[in-house]
C-alpha cells in the first residue's frame, strides 16, 4: 500500500534538496531552498522487503547515490524518478510495521522540514546525513556571500590550545576559509595499518581546525561534516560560490601495506603566487609537529579541486595511513589535535601576512 503522509502546513520548499540528516532525537530534518512544497509519501513493507518513506522536491539531483544505513534503516538514497524530480528515500528494515498516522511531514520555517520517528525505539536509527543544515539556507540576491555558522569554539573554559602557541584573532567576519575533508560515506579513502581510514583521519582534522578558526574570527564553510559520500565538482562549487579567501583540502597518503618505510607529509598547490604561499605555510606547520617523518615538501599538482577553484587552493597530504611512522600518530586523538592546531596556525599566518 502507497499512502501519501499528511503535510499540515505547507511551507515554501525548494527546487532542490540541500541538505538532510536522520537527528539523534529519531526525526528526519530537510533543509530546501524557498519555493515549493515537499511531498512525503509512505510504502508498506512485505515479500522480504521493509516500509519505506520518501520525499520528492522538484528539481534534479546533481547525482544518484546510496547510504548504508544501520540498526532498522537498511539504506538511504536519493534518487531521480523523472527529469524534474528528486526524490529522498528511507527504507527500513524487512519485518517493521510503521504507524502511517504517525508520520507527519512538518514545514518549521520556510526552509526546514521535519518528520518524527518516534515510533523508532531510542539509538534504533543511526545519525546519517548530507550537506550542513546549520548553514544559512540560501542567499537572497545572486551573489551574495554564503557564510558559515558559529562552530564554537574548541577549547573549553580555562583550557589551553593542545600546543600552548597563541593563535592570532582576525576581525570577526573578514576572512571566509572553505576545509575540505576529504572522501567520505561509502568512499573511505586509503586504508592503512590495523583498519585506519583516511576518512576517519582527516574529518576529525577539518572539524578541530574549524573550530579554532572560527574562534579566531575567522567564517569556516566545510565541504562535509559527516561521513558522506560528496563528488569534486560540488567541493568547488562550494568554494567558487561562497567567495572563499582560501580552499584547503585534507587527505591522508597510502601506499601499499608491504611498504611501512614510507612515510611523509607533503601539500600540493596548482600554481605558483598565493597557492605555494599557503602551501609551504601549512607544510612548515605541519613538519614542525611531526619530528622524524620525511618533509615530502609543497609540491605543484593537478587535483581537480586545485585546478578547479579560483581562490589559493591546497591540497595536503598529512601523512601515510600505511606508514611505521606516521600511521600511529594518524590514529592517535592527540596528534590529530597538534595538527588542527598546526593548520589552523598556518592558515591564520597566511591570512595575517596577505591582508
Amino acid at each position: 500500500m502507497i499512502s501519501a503522509v499528511a503535510v499540515p502546513t505547507p511551507v515554501l520548499a525548494g527546487s532542490t534538496l540541500s541538505a538532510w540528516r536522520v537527528s539523534p532525537d529519531r526525526g528526519i530534518e530537510l533543509r530546501t531552498a524557498p519555493g515549493t512544497p515537499v511531498r512525503a509519501y509512505y510504502e508498506e513493507g512485505g515479500q522480504g522487503a521493509g516500509p519505506r518513506i520518501w520525499f520528492d522536491l522538484p528539481g534534479a539531483p546533481l547525482r544518484r547515490r546510496s547510504l548504508s544505513g544501520a540498526g532498522l534503516l537498511q539504506e538511504v538514497r536519493v534518487g531521480q524518478p523523472d527529469e524534474s524530480t528528486t526524490r529522498l528515500v528511507l527504507e527500513f528494515r524487512a519485518g517493521l510495521r510503521l504507524d502511517p498516522r504517525q508520520l507527519r511531514l512538518v514545514g518549521t520555517s520556510r526552509d526546514r522540514w521535519r518528520m518524527d520517528l518516534r515510533q523508532f525505539p531510542p539509538r534504533s536509527l543511526p545519525i546519517l546525513g548530507e550537506g550542513q543544515m546549520e548553514s544559512p539556507a540560501w542567499p537572497a540576491q545572486a551573489g551574495q556571500n554564503l557564510r558559515a555558522p558559529r562552530l564554537g569554539p574548541v577549547l573549553g573554559r580555562g583550557q589551553s590550545n593542545p600546543t600552548n602557541t597563541p593563535l592570532p584573532r582576525l576581525n570577526r567576519g573578514r576572512y571566509l576559509v572553505v576545509i575540505d575533508p576529504g572522501h567520505g560515506g561509502p568512499d573511505p579513502g586509503a586504508i592503512g595499518i590495523q583498519g585506519l581510514r583516511e576518512t576517519d583521519v582527516v574529518l576529525d582534522v577539518a572539524l578541530q581546525t574549524a573550530r579554532l578558526l572560527q574562534s579566531r574570527g575567522v567564517q569556516v564553510l566545510l565541504t562535509r561534516t559527516s561521513e558522506v559520500d560528496v563528488d569534486l565538482p560540488p567541493r568547488v562549487d562550494l568554494a567558487n560560490r561562497s567567495q572563499a579567501d582560501l580552499f584547503v583540502s585534507l587527505h591522508a597518503n597510502a601506499l601499499t601495506m608491504d611498504r611501512p618505510d614510507v612515510n611523509g607529509i607533503e601539500t600540493f598547490y596548482y600554481e605558483g603566487g598565493l597557492s605555494y604561499r599557503l602551501a609551504d605555510a601549512l607544510q612548515q606547520r605541519l613538519m614542525a609537529i611531526s619530528p622524524g617523518t620525511p618533509d615530502r615538501g609543497a609540491r605543484p599538482g593537478r587535483f581537480f579541486v586545485l585546478r578547479r577553484t579560483v581562490m589559493p587552493s591546497v591540497l595536503t597530504e598529512m601523512g601515510f595511513v600505511t606508514g611505521e611512522v606516521d600511521a600511529p600518530r594518524l590514529a592517535s586523538r592527540p596528534y590529530r589535535r597538534q595538527l588542527a592546531q598546526a593548520l589552523a596556525a598556518g592558515i591564520l599566518s597566511f591570512l595575517t601576512q596577505s591582508s
